[in-house]
């Protein structure tokens, strides 16, 4: 119990530091722009201590999760001195404005780099360029699932996929057109077609061809004892040859780099599936299954980070806080106020819509009033608060847990 509360306490530090650093980008860079930075400080909430250095007052907040650069006239509508007026960040050219509003992000894309580089040389990461290619390793039969012990039920015989003539070694490109890059992939796939009769593109021997397969009807039980109907062909999948590999220092920097994009790829994909995710995370909250590719909140992915640590698995906890940056980088992105990357839109559409007035032989049309972006920031505003507070309880009522 000591080394698991210590793991979620070590990652939740890390999570604070991530925040921390992320806000530190943003003042970095507007200081090397010019701009005058008011306000640096780790944590939100009721202010514990601060301390003033020329004209920044750095500080530390009561809640520790959170955090924020104030720069001087961020936008039209904040108050800036006649002294402050040429460091605010309003007069500056557009392109200074973007990269500091980047600076955040910035930040954390290098950060999550490196940490999968420092793992890769340390113990080994998922190999970027291992084949993940549904590859069948053993034909097998199919089963129920046992309600009271969660295992499938003895059985004999061969299932939907030997009796199409399907073999070991044949990799499943395609099911009925919709190509598969993984073996998770298939049985996803299967399971979605009970008793249906589907066409799989197998590979073998160099050759593809077309097979058409029955899929079996099993029944599979929920976390909380209800049957449903799933699909099952009886095949199992090849081990991955060579799936987590450690590198010497030169070769890390390339998969370092390779798989980070695939990293990256997925964590686009997350962020635009959280809307998805919330009837689940509802359910979840009322008693239901809680899926283990919902969202998390800082004290779910503590406890998780806690899990690790009570095992030993360090490369994980570590795998898992560089992807913590990516997310904080991608979904700060998103291009609604008050995020970063909802001011980056501001100042991107100013630049657009002046390059129009210029061609209508019109002058500049000034900075965006914020005040008519209050109603949009508002409602984004509330739905962030309230996403974060579902994922919040979700993760103390019914927290992921990888281990059971």
């Amino acid at each position: 119990m000591a080394i698991y509360l210590a793991g979620v306490l070590a990652f939740a530090v890390g999570i604070a530091i991530t925040i921390a650093l992320h806000e530190l980008g943003h003042m970095l860079s507007a200081r090397v722009f010019g701009m005058r930075v008011r306000r640096y400080f780790v944590g939100f909430g009721p202010k514990l201590a601060s301390v003033r250095k020329g004209h920044t007052e750095y500080g530390v907040a009561a809640v520790p999760f959170g955090g924020f650069c104030e720069i001087a006239g961020m936008t039209a509508n904040d108050y800036v001195t006649d002294e402050e007026a040429p460091y605010a960040m309003v007069n500056k050219p557009w392109w200074q404005r973007v990269a500091v509003l980047s600076g955040g992000v910035a930040v954390n894309i290098l950060l999550g780099l490196s940490i999968i580089y420092s793992v890769a040389v340390a113990s080994g990461i998922p190999n970027p360029y291992a084949d993940h290619t549904a590859t069948v390793g053993e034909v097998t039969c199919t089963s129920d699932q046992n309600p009271e012990t969660g295992e499938l039920e003895p059985c004999v015989g061969t299932g939907a996929g030997g009796e199409a003539g399907i073999r070991v070694g044949d990799r499943i490109l395609a099911v009925d057109g919709q190509d598969i890059e993984d073996f998770p992939q298939l049985a996803e796939e299967v399971a979605e077609k009970p008793g249906e009769t589907v066409d799989f593109r197998v590979e073998r021997g160099g050759e593809i061809s077309e097979v058409p397969v029955t899929i079996d009807e099993v029944t599979r039980y929920t976390t909380g004892g209800e049957p449903f109907a799933a699909g099952s062909v009886g095949l199992v999948s090849q081990p991955i040859e060579d799936a987590v590999r450690q590198f010497g220092p030169v070769e890390a920097v390339g998969a370092t780099f390779a798989l980070t994009g695939q990293m990256l790829e997925a964590t686009v994909e997350g962020v635009l599936s959280l809307p998805s995710k919330i009837p689940g995370l509802i359910n979840a909250v009322l008693g239901g299954q809680r899926e283990e590719d919902s969202p998390m909140s800082v004290v779910g992915a503590s406890m998780i980070g806690g899990e690790l640590a009570e095992r030993s698995l360090w490369d994980v906890f570590f795998m898992m806080l560089a992807s913590l940056n990516f997310f904080l980088a991608l979904f700060n992105l998103v291009p609604l106020p008050p995020l970063d990357g909802g001011h980056i839109a501001v100042v991107l559409f100013e630049r657009i819509r002046d390059f129009f007035r210029r061609l209508n032989g019109r002058g500049p049309g000034g900075p965006v009033n914020y005040e008519k972006l209050m109603p949009i920031t508002y409602v984004a505003a509330a739905a962030l608060i309230s996403l974060g507070g579902l994922v919040l309880i979700a993760d103390v009522v019914n927290p992921i847990r990888l281990f059971g």
